[in-house]
């Protein structure tokens, strides 16, 4: 990957505040781990209301989540005159909501076609706690490296993200 200008510590600030999308998401994917760990819950307890904010509907169908998703898609990754950094950051935290949206789609079909099967809660509980356990991990990861002031390298999300605001 190409390497851009240093990095000042505002846009170090903005390119971690992207990854609060993703993190107040999966949150929810994280019930199973909450109940069998409850200090788990003391670290995540702003995350979960924030998700609540996020969450309020403001017409039927758009809460401000799916507005936030799209303000930072259109005014920050496909705005050229935002920081590549900035841009590279929020392109990859929105490929992880992505990511997010489509976990939870295939466990609602699962649960379609699964639900009445008897080890559909223990796969249910499994790819929630994967899903919840690898997107935390990619967003301290990723949070860690904004900080640093370096762009981090997620395998296929940063290709993608890259490729997505050259």
């Amino acid at each position: 990957m190409i390497r851009r200008n240093s990095v000042d510590s505002l846009n170090r600030l903005y390119a971690s505040l992207t990854y609060l999308l993703p993190i107040t998401a999966v949150v929810m994917f994280g019930v199973f781990l909450f109940v069998q760990f409850p200090p788990l819950l003391i670290p995540f307890f702003p995350i979960l209301k924030l998700n609540e904010v996020l969450s309020i509907s403001v017409m039927d169908f758009i809460s401000i989540r799916f507005i936030a998703w799209f303000c930072l898609f259109i005014f920050v990754v496909r705005n050229y005159k935002v920081n590549h950094f900035i841009r590279f950051n929020g392109m990859q935290a929105l490929l992880l909501d992505i990511i997010i949206a489509l976990v939870s789609a295939v466990t609602q079909i699962l649960e379609v076609i699964l639900g009445q099967a008897s080890f559909f809660p223990f796969i249910f509980q499994i790819i929630s706690s994967v899903t919840f356990l690898g997107i935390t991990a990619a967003f301290f990861y990723s949070v860690f490296q904004c900080i640093r002031g370096k762009y981090s390298e997620i395998p296929v999300i940063s290709e993608v993200a890259y490729y997505q605001i050259r």
